[in-house]
């Protein structure tokens, strides 16, 4: 597995077409949700891609900084690549990146509720109720520190 982490500034053109293609494809197109997914985020976050051993993109994250938090979302793996146990490499490796860059903070994300026994199966914990996102049922998450409901109690 090859691993390459830019910032949007580091990236060539094509590597973020390639990029928004592959996100617009899955969270647009397939999970058939209607939003905004090239955002302004987009500029600030550390962009994840995991390859395969023939440069094959394999999944994709974006992670940030929230302040008091580090967060990371948009996590992919292309359709034809499912199945491979490239989601488990993927998120581990997204973790271990998240805690390089944003050494001290916590971690929490928002996970789509079907996949919360997976993100736990990391050691996330479930700090929220069910809510809507675009339409799809999530719950926030949150990895290391002391564990805190959404209201910050």
């Amino acid at each position: 597995m090859k691993v390459k982490v830019n910032q949007l500034d580091g990236l060539t053109n094509r590597e973020f077409l390639a990029i928004a293609k592959e996100r617009v494809r899955v969270f647009v197109v397939e999970q058939t949700c209607y939003y905004q997914e090239i955002d302004d985020e987009d500029a600030t976050a550390y962009h994840l891609r995991l390859f395969d051993d023939q440069d094959h993109l394999v999944g994709y994250t974006r992670m940030m900084d929230e302040g008091t938090y580090a967060t990371f979302g948009r996590v992919l793996v292309p359709k034809a690549k499912r199945g491979n146990g490239y989601g488990r490499v993927l998120v581990q490796t997204t973790i271990e990146k998240t805690k390089q860059l944003f050494p001290g903070k916590s971690i929490i994300i928002e996970a789509q509720n079907y996949l919360r026994d997976f993100y736990a199966s990391f050691g996330f914990q479930t700090i929220s109720e069910v809510f809507l996102l675009d339409g799809i049922p999530h719950v926030k998450m949150q990895l290391d520190g002391e564990v805190k409901n959404e209201n910050g109690d």
